[in-house]
């Protein structure tokens, strides 16, 4: 008789609660193991930065920046030209198996 008022053994969802747990330990499980295996732990640390160009030269050209305290930012490139005054920063040079190299202008050399 005390087997049948013991109401743990009466309910059938009490492990259902545990299979949560278990699954969000392997989710999370699952997301390290995808960044550990695209060869970017940045993406994880909240103190690295990290600059992502996604289909360099296309039309759908994306540019992917995480700075440390900032939220991440996704700039869409366009082929529209925009203009205005500013400073050359550097030039950007495509190698010929498609990786663009950006080289900045030393401090006090000034481009106009």
């Amino acid at each position: 008789m005390r087997l049948i008022d013991n109401e743990e053994e009466q309910n059938p969802l009490t492990g259902v609660a545990n299979l949560f747990d278990i699954a969000m330990v392997f989710s999370v499980a699952l997301l390290v193991a995808l960044v550990m295996s695209y060869q970017l732990p940045e993406l994880l640390s909240p103190t690295d930065d990290i600059t992502i160009v996604k289909n360099p030269g296309q039309e759908d050209m994306k540019i992917i920046i995480k700075e440390e305290g900032k939220p991440i930012e996704v700039l869409n490139m366009t082929d529209q030209i925009d203009g205005g005054t500013g400073e050359a920063l550097g030039t950007a040079y495509r190698l010929a198996d498609g990786r663009i190299v950006y080289v900045p202008n030393e401090e006090n050399e000034t481009v106009v």
